[in-house]
């Protein structure tokens, strides 16, 4: 029978609604990335989406006091430019804030005490008078200038040189990295012996492992910060620590790790694991050497999982590690950019898109074992 290869209207239905979702995901980490590299005086006067576009801007610029005139033909002069050596042209000027594109580039007008103020379209100005200028600050002028789009990697550099923002990045690395590494460990042993190992109360330790997995982290924080000060001052050492992170996130990630890698390592074929026991295997030699090769996608999806969770994390790392300048993470550095430097952006988005290179990198990394574990583990083995 003749099969038609036009495809239906739910098929056609399904991969318009992918693509508008990852247009969707796409679209902020776009706005992000190209807000970080524009001009800041640009990003004040319009949206990341006008970036390759023409930007108008009204600016206010303060001339030289009178320590910069200099004598031209018995005239008293000073001049400059108002866009500084940018680029981009003047379109209208002014000397007061009530009116500030009063006048067209080239004109001379009235600039107070006899003085005359000419700014050209390219951004030269000229403040002259046929008397000595005495004042201590100098002259506004106010503009409005045709900006052409100009990206910059100074935002950056800015961030990376004189916000800390380096320290905060090893030390969010010094937390995740072990913060993911140890629960994956730990789980996949536990995982191992609740899907192969038989003993009394598995069936409720399983159970309890489940019950878990719905309980808030908000509730335990308390007081597992008491139980991690009270043997802290015990043993006499610091509370506040990287261990004390360590375990902590590992309490956290346990409960869903020994779930998903439970349903995986239960799904592997019996016959494997008959034949190595014929062979005189032990239940850690069949650990080592089949379980987990074979359980790779489903410890890269939980490694994705905790790792991001670990690193985007603000609430674990300020309890458990405080937020001093030697241990402070990078989500802590930045509510603190967010707190002092609440109007600059080019700041914020900056170190905002430099915190998600490293988990882009992982998941586009490991994402080829995310679905694979994730189907495997949501059935249940025998």
């Amino acid at each position: 029978m003749y099969k038609s290869s036009a495809r239906s209207p739910l098929t056609w239905f399904v991969h318009i609604t992918v693509a508008l979702l990852v247009i969707l995901w796409t679209l902020p980490t776009a706005g992000l990335f190209i807000t970080a590299i524009r001009d800041k005086d640009q990003i004040v006067a319009s949206g990341w989406w006008t970036a390759l576009s023409t930007s108008t801007q009204n600016v206010i610029y303060r001339a030289p006091a009178a320590e910069g005139q200099v004598e031209q033909d018995g005239a008293f002069v000073i001049s400059g430019n108002v866009l500084e050596g940018g680029k981009g042209f003047v379109s209208a000027f002014g000397t007061s804030s009530r009116d500030p594109a009063a006048y067209e580039p080239g004109q001379a007008v009235d600039a107070g005490d006899g003085a005359k103020l000419t700014v050209e379209e390219n951004g030269d100005f000229r403040i002259e008078s046929a008397v000595r200028f005495e004042n201590t600050r100098g002259m506004r002028i106010f503009y409005t200038a045709e900006i052409p789009p100009r990206f910059t990697l100074d935002n950056y550099r800015t961030v990376l040189t004189a916000e800390g923002i380096g320290q905060s990045f090893l030390n969010s690395l010094t937390v995740a990295i072990p913060s993911t590494i140890i629960p994956i460990l730990v789980a996949a042993f536990a995982a191992y012996a609740l899907a192969w190992m038989k003993f009394p109360g598995r069936a409720l330790l399983l159970a309890l492992i489940v019950g878990l997995l719905v309980v808030p982290l908000q509730m335990s924080l308390i007081p597992l910060l008491q139980m991690y000060n009270k043997i802290g001052a015990f043993f006499g050492v610091p509370a506040k620590t990287y261990l004390g992170i360590w375990l902590a996130h590992m309490g956290f990630g346990l409960p869903l790790a020994i779930y998903l890698l439970r349903n995986y390592i239960a799904g592997l074929p019996r016959e494997i694991m008959e034949s190595a026991r014929v062979d005189g295997a032990n239940d850690f030699t069949i650990f080592i050497r089949i379980v987990l090769p074979l359980s790779y996608p489903a410890l890269a999806s939980f490694a994705i999982f905790q790792f991001l969770w670990t690193w985007n994390d603000l609430l674990v790392a300020t309890v458990f590690l405080g937020n001093s300048e030697e241990t402070i993470v990078l989500t802590g550095r930045l509510r603190e950019l967010l707190g002092s430097r609440g109007g600059n952006w080019e700041i914020l988005t900056a170190s905002a898109f430099i915190t998600i290179i490293v988990p882009l990198l992982v998941f586009f990394t490991l994402q080829r074992y995310l679905v694979r574990g994730l189907l495997a583990g949501s059935v249940k083995g025998g």
